[in-house]
């Protein structure tokens, strides 16, 4: 193994001491054969032959076990979890089925109103089923020979759960339930994924949320570009769930931007994850892919669709996708020479509609993986929109690793983004920095 694929081994098992090892067997006798990379998927995340009419009706639900719970005097901490499942409506306006998780929090509400829910939309998982974030919260580390997996959302949902909000964990299209492939960074799909969520929370029994609720998103790096696309579609789509407000940490808002970013980065994989999703959003571009990927790449995108964060930065971490293609050009090259694909990218593009409510974008100064100039450009046209946002820049300082420069601010700026989010749910009028915003480089 190459020395900078041991730092980022390294750096994944650091992150699992952090959190607690948990391995997963390869095969469980009580499960449905649903098997990805070793990991048998339960029962519950195979969606029945028919769907509900209604976005965000409730499938099904069972108590999901947290694996960081602790006994309380009022139950356990941090809260009581259901495993969900929920119909929503993917891109081409079919139904799809959609899991997730919903935990009740022990801790007990002390702003205004009645209990708060935050639909909480996870960040880079991979596009294995096994990765699902639903499952990340039973298992936060899942080790097992075949696939390398961090739960690293836990952290951000028991800090909301610790302020007394309730929080649903979507799965989105196809992470998880397993029909279909997950559609990485497909904004429709994610939009509808997390509002729908919202909508699923309520009918979960022994939830304390009511219609009255107010509703908060929270997300970084994919999460951040879902709950962006969400807070765009909400008026159209979802109208019946009001936001108080929207966290979108480091957007991947012009994916055409991001393609160049990712390339040749410990994150490559994530190019072979959004083609997959691509392909199966519409088929009529597989014909191009064919014609320009050769049995390497072709072999990629097919591992790759099995495989969580953990297993892609060990297996493609500094790959690079002049290596995929047939006339030795990189995916971005072939994009920006292909019309078709030039359009679908474009129809992906965040920023076009004013979001609803107040929205907080944060962005590293120093992030080149989701590059920071599109994610602030994001904030720029949402403005000129006349939406209610805040802009944080995140000044770190500059390292060798693009993942660092991306997952830096995750860290540092989330107490800031929580508590910036709790106020909305309070009730507290946010404090727009439009008025400099576009003046700052």
């Amino acid at each position: 193994m190459p020395p900078r694929r041991y730092l980022i081994a390294a750096a994944v098992v650091a992150a699992a001491s952090c959190l607690g090892v948990q391995a997963v067997p390869a095969a469980a006798a009580d499960s449905a054969p649903v098997v990805s990379r070793g990991v048998t998927i339960p029962a519950f995340y195979t969606p029945p032959a028919e769907l509900p009419a209604a976005d965000g009706a409730l499938i099904r639900s069972e108590p999901l076990p947290l694996a960081l719970s602790l006994s309380g005097l009022d139950g356990p901490l941090p809260g009581r979890a259901t495993r969900l499942m929920y119909k929503s409506t993917d891109a081409n306006g079919l139904p799809m089925a959609v899991t997730g998780a919903y935990i009740e929090p022990t801790a007990r509400w002390k702003g205004d109103g009645p209990r708060p829910l935050v639909v909480v939309a996870p960040g880079t998982m991979g596009q294995g089923d096994q990765c699902a974030a639903s499952l990340g919260l039973e298992h936060p580390i899942t080790l097992n020979g075949q696939t390398m997996s961090v739960g690293y959302e836990d952290l951000s949902v028991y800090r909301l759960l610790a302020a007394g909000a309730a929080v649903v964990v979507t799965d989105y299209a196809g992470l998880g339930a397993t029909d279909r492939l997950h559609t990485y960074v497909n904004r429709i799909d994610e939009a509808h994924a997390v509002l729908d969520a919202a909508r699923a929370a309520r009918s979960v029994e022994g939830a304390s949320i009511t219609a009255a609720s107010r509703v908060g998103l929270y997300g970084y790096s994919q999460g951040g570009g879902a709950t962006a696309a969400a807070a765009e579609l909400q008026p159209a789509y979802a109208p019946d769930v009001a936001l108080a407000g929207t966290y979108a940490g480091a957007p991947p808002a012009n994916l055409t931007e991001v393609t160049k970013g990712i390339d040749g980065t410990e994150l490559t994989g994530a190019l072979g994850w959004s083609l997959n999703g691509f392909l199966q959003t519409d088929p009529e571009l597989r014909p191009i892919a064919e014609a320009h990927l050769n049995a390497a790449g072709k072999a990629a995108l097919a591992d790759l669709s099995t495989m969580c964060v953990g297993d892609a930065l060990l297996h493609y971490g500094y790959a690079r996708s002049t290596k995929w293609t047939t006339d030795g050009k990189s995916l971005s090259d072939i994009i920006a020479a292909t019309p078709a694909l030039q359009d679908f990218l474009d129809t992906q593009r965040i920023g076009r509609l004013k979001p609803a409510g107040p929205v907080r974008v944060a962005t590293g100064t120093n992030d080149n993986l989701v590059p920071h100039g599109q994610a602030r450009q994001l904030a720029v046209d949402w403005c000129r929109k006349g939406a209610d946002v805040t802009y944080k820049p995140v000044v770190l300082p500059n390292v060798i690793s693009p993942l660092l420069n991306h997952f830096g601010p995750l860290l540092t700026d989330q107490d800031a983004a929580v508590s910036w989010l709790t106020d909305r749910l309070a009730g507290k009028p946010a404090a727009s920095n439009c008025a400099t915003l576009p003046l700052q480089p």
